[in-house]
């Protein structure tokens, strides 16, 4: 049964773990990289991620002999990366040829960004809190929200123009390295 009041706890708890509005400078700059984003296959991917971690999870680490914190760090780990290319200028996740799929939306854009790690342990976290309907609810909701912003942002870039981009770029940037230092230290204390 859909609560609207868990179904809204849930919808924002998720938009607040996911940022999508925090990772618009990422998109902007994957998009410049790649020259294209695929706004579809990344929501559709970052949906079957977090529906499928939400059911299997646990599961699915603990095949692998992988706790969630050791997962949370992993993730963490990617995000730091992203951030310091943002920061510094530099390039590290190397633009592919476009033989391969643009699988650009799927690393580091659908996964570990939309959902990474932060996103998933927060799943496992709302199963203990809230129904399986509301949950999934507030993921749907969130990917409209995600493929809003993903489809909008050529526009977006226009909007802030190259200078606001760069500002945002940079400071965003030390958001999501402050955010990956925190993820790491959370799991240590």
């Amino acid at each position: 049964m859909i609560y609207w009041k868990d179904l809204v706890s849930v919808t924002l708890i998720l938009f607040s773990v996911i940022d999508i509005l925090g990772s618009i400078p990422i998109i902007i700059e994957l998009r410049k990289k790649h020259g294209h984003i695929q706004s579809g296959k990344a929501t559709l991917v970052a949906g079957f991620i977090m529906i499928t971690f939400l059911f299997l999870g646990e599961s699915i680490l603990a095949l692998f002999g992988v706790d969630v914190a050791s997962f949370a760090i992993a993730g963490a780990i990617v995000m730091f990366l992203i951030g310091m290319e943002m920061v510094l200028g530099i390039e590290i996740f190397k633009p592919e040829s476009s033989e391969e799929g643009g699988s650009h939306s799927i690393v580091p854009l659908a996964f570990p960004l939309l959902a990474g790690a932060g996103t998933m342990t927060t799943l496992i976290s709302l199963r203990a809190a809230y129904t399986y309907p509301n949950i999934l609810l507030g993921i749907v909701i969130n990917l409209i929200l995600v493929f809003v912003v993903l489809k909008s942002s050529a526009w977006l870039e226009l909007k802030l123009g190259k200078a606001g981009f760069n500002i945002l770029r940079k400071i965003f940037g030390i958001i999501l390295l402050s955010i990956a230092i925190k993820l790491v230290k959370n799991q240590f204390t």
